[in-house]
């Protein structure tokens, strides 16, 4: 795994003492139902679109600090197919916005913000924040959730993306190779998933947020498509 991918992975479990899953619970008003441990299985296969504010390729996945002493991201994911248990996931969007910090060798992030499609039930929030605890366990400082609709498109030669609330951006241009085709990174972990199909490299030409005092834009940085694939047991108290 890369020193990233454990990173992340040590970050989604809580924001400040909060847990990814406690906070799903919360934006719901605590009226959502968590999905149910027990007997079973979880599965997630998604593609993302995602842009960070490092030079193409992102050293993040290669060494414990960004290029500047922050990171800020965008991650715009639509999930192929999955489940949790027996709630399922197929066709579920969300969107995820943070800064890594400086130095995330210690697991500890500053940000995250987890924007929920107003699709996703209560029941799918709550297995979502399961599933990427698993997929991101990292600490972040601070958790915040919101809800947007938004727009996510692939076409031969862009990559785009666009929260309906107007807070979030990114339109990302295919980076071409000498062979004038796309140019793919494969054997690289992508954080905790289990594997991935590489990473299809972009630039971004516009990437932006402004929401939660979080404001950031950039152009001509790093950014990709990837499909990622995990799983793993439901179990008990989890």
């Amino acid at each position: 795994m890369s020193k990233r991918g454990f990173l992340l992975i040590v970050a989604l479990l809580a924001a400040g003492g909060l847990g990814l899953t406690s906070a799903v619970a919360e934006y719901g008003g605590g009226k959502a139902e968590q999905a149910k441990a027990g007997a079973g299985d979880w599965a997630l296969d998604a593609t993302y679109i995602e842009a960070c504010s490092c030079h193409l390729f992102c050293p993040c996945y290669f060494n414990p600090s960004p290029e500047h002493p922050y990171c800020e991201f965008n991650m715009a994911v639509k999930i192929n197919d999955g489940h949790y248990g027996a709630t399922s996931l197929k066709g579920v969007k969300y969107w995820l916005t943070g800064d890594l910090g400086d130095d995330f060798s210690d697991g500890k992030t500053p940000w995250l913000i987890v924007t929920f499609h107003p699709d996703s039930t209560p029941e799918q929030r709550a297995a979502l924040g399961k599933i990427l605890s698993k997929v991101y366990p990292v600490v972040w400082d601070k958790m915040q959730t919101d809800e947007s609709d938004f727009t996510w498109e692939l076409t031969d030669t862009q990559a785009r993306a666009k929260l309906a609330n107007g807070k979030g951006e990114m339109v990302l241009d295919l980076f071409k190779g000498n062979d004038g085709g796309k140019v793919t990174l494969h054997n690289v972990t992508y954080f905790g998933a289990e594997s991935n199909d590489g990473f299809i490299m972009y630039k971004s030409k516009l990437h932006r947020y402004d929401g939660f005092g979080h404001k950031f834009e950039y152009s001509g940085r790093n950014a990709f498509v990837i499909t990622i694939r995990s799983k793993g047991k439901v179990e008990a108290g989890d």
